[in-house]
């Protein structure tokens, strides 16, 4: 189901200390990166790594497969890239799909990317997260693959940018709508804490697993929430 020329890769920051600052964590990172991947693309036609390997594209869209998420739902996928999330959405028979990135170049690469495939019905758009516009609102679904994972990694106060992050989420999404997460940085009980006020767990998704010195664990985290229908968001706290 890959776009042709992708490469598989992990999320920004995976196999680094926890949470280090790390320019992986910077604006002017993604920028640079996008930008050879824009003129990599415009050369040979390599869309660029795919986050968490085409297995993580397959698992989300199974789950909405399997929950018989309409496909007219909006869908937002927070922090794009390439947008070949979407274009393997819409393949699937999605109609209504948006995807932001911070990066211009980001937004120029899913773009031709969109066209190469013949996807006409997906939009995408320059949009800071941690400051969306006001049109950026009424959504079913978010999806993110890697994008909290960068924030968290950010030289200037994560831990601020982190609450921003799911107070942009609250504003974004519909109550009751869904948030699907996948991380290499964060265990489920972490976003669990992170995603506490607004938000219920629904489902943890299978990801492959590793065993060292006896023990089994993931190198990934899948996670699906709910924004709850009443009761307190981040969105509505003054701290």
């Amino acid at each position: 189901m890959a776009v042709a020329g992708e490469r598989r890769g992990l999320g920004p920051g995976c196999g680094e200390a926890p949470f280090s600052p790390s320019v992986l964590g910077t604006r002017e990172h993604w920028d640079a990166a996008y930008e050879r991947e824009l003129q990599t693309f415009q050369d040979i036609g390599d869309a660029g790594e795919i986050w968490f390997g085409e297995e993580s594209m397959v698992r989300l869209i199974r789950w909405m497969e399997k929950h018989k998420i309409p496909l007219d739902s909006s869908v937002l996928d927070i922090g794009t890239g390439n947008g070949v999330l979407l274009v393997e959405l819409a393949k699937s028979g999605y109609t209504n799909l948006t995807g932001i990135d911070y990066s211009p170049s980001a937004i120029q690469l899913s773009e031709q990317v969109k066209e190469k495939e013949g996807m006409s019905n997906i939009k995408f758009q320059v949009e800071d997260f941690l400051a969306p516009s006001a049109e950026l609102s009424g959504f079913q679904i978010c999806i993110d693959k890697g994008t909290f994972d960068a924030i968290s990694l950010n030289p200037e106060n994560a831990a601020g940018k982190r609450k921003e992050y799911v107070r942009s989420l609250c504003s974004v999404l519909q109550p009751e709508g869904f948030f699907l997460i996948t991380s290499c940085n964060w265990t489920k009980e972490e976003l669990l804490d992170e995603f506490r006020e607004g938000f219920e767990i629904l489902e943890e998704l299978p990801t492959p697993k590793f065993c060292f010195g006896g023990r089994i664990g993931n190198s990934v985290t899948a996670l699906v929430f709910q924004r709850k229908k009443v009761g307190p968001c981040i969105l509505d706290r003054s701290d």
